[in-house]
């Protein structure tokens, strides 16, 4: 059961990990090139599996030193691990052709054994100028990328039922199945495997009408002079609340993200023993937008057990996404996630 906004409810929870990926040859990376970030996010996945973590997520970000293209890296990970959900949080939806993303998606879920979680959206302010204009995609007259962004998932939904829409040649040039086709290869069950990131409660809603899973990450719209975790509960809530008026007949999946240090060792003390930000913080992150960002947990487990009582959202999802410090390495990083699952998610009753 899901507890209502202003009470705290322990439940299990599917607890992975969420990578930027970034890449640099800043003084103390150890990630400092792409081939570094992509063959290093492959062993973290293998060693999060290997420390009991339930997920391997990575963010997409494009003309950034960062991961821009996750379909050959989700693939390597479901070939290098068994059991772990593998996903992303998000990929840009204005930068995507759905047919061709579709038939990406379904290669490597099949590769993965039917383990991807995807994460979809508008994306976030970016590096360039309108970038998806370069990889030539242009708002219909009257779109904004927004709505563009939003077709494109919609379109992605409908190709990922696995129907046949396209008329087939009279003279192929191999045999067809009997009926219109569809693209290929596809995966049964990824449809239901798709998540929205929503910034906002609307969008949350609107995900929750096309039957799409929720993912809601460290900040989000502004919406109200509460704190973030009750906001972003509140949009847990009313996400959940359209789904039910929609009558899917499946229950939703609902993640949030969070940045958070067990303090066990010197090293832990040295990377974050300053970082505990007991506060919200509000901002822009584009003109038209003011963002409210979630606080950073670092503290020893048990000051970091109570503090994460407090937080409505963690209670309210089913899965907490642990943002990981990617550059510094992934010993440090499988010690990160690992610290987590030993010394704090079995007293909140996660595990």
């Amino acid at each position: 059961m899901t507890a209502p906004v202003g009470r705290v409810l322990l439940r299990v929870k599917k607890i992975g990990f969420l990578s930027f990926g970034h890449w640099s040859e800043a003084p103390g990376s150890q990630v400092r090139s792409g081939s570094d970030s992509l063959l290093q996010s492959i062993e973290l996945a293998v060693a999060a599996e290997e420390a009991g973590a339930d997920g391997a997520y990575f963010r997409v970000h494009h003309f950034a030193r960062q991961l821009g293209s996750p379909f050959p890296l989700l693939a390597a990970v479901g070939a290098r691990t068994s059991r772990i959900e593998i996903g992303t949080a998000v990929i840009d939806l204005r930068y995507e052709n759905p047919l061709y993303m579709a038939e990406d998606a379904g290669a490597a879920d099949l590769i993965a054994g039917g383990r991807l979680q995807l994460g979809i959206s508008r994306g976030s302010p970016e590096q360039v100028i309108d970038g998806w204009r370069y990889f030539g995609y242009v708002p219909q007259e009257g779109q904004t990328d927004a709505d563009m962004a939003r077709q494109h998932a919609e379109v992605f939904l409908e190709v990922l039922k696995g129907e046949g829409f396209a008329q087939p040649s009279p003279r192929p040039m191999f045999h067809n199945p009997p009926g219109l086709l569809r693209v290929e290869p596809h995966s049964e069950g990824l449809r239901d495997r798709i998540w929205w990131g929503a910034a906002s409660n609307g969008t949350a809603a609107w995900a929750a009408r096309l039957g799409m899973n929720l993912q809601s990450s460290t900040l989000k719209e502004n919406e109200s002079d509460k704190p973030f975790h009750i906001q972003q509960a509140e949009q847990i809530q009313a996400y959940r609340q359209a789904w039910k008026e929609a009558g899917h007949e499946r229950e939703p999946r609902v993640s949030v993200s969070r940045s958070i240090f067990a303090l066990v060792d010197r090293q832990d003390w040295m990377y974050f023993g300053a970082r505990n930000q007991d506060e919200d913080h509000v901002g822009y992150i584009d003109a038209d937008m003011q963002a409210i960002f979630g606080r950073t947990y670092a503290a020893e487990p048990d000051k970091l057990i109570d503090q994460l009582k407090e937080d409505e959202a963690i209670a309210a999802a089913d899965t907490l996404l642990l943002t990981v410090p990617n550059q510094l390495g992934v010993g440090y990083n499988a010690h990160v996630i690992e610290s987590i699952l030993t010394h704090v998610a079995p007293a909140l009753g996660w595990r």
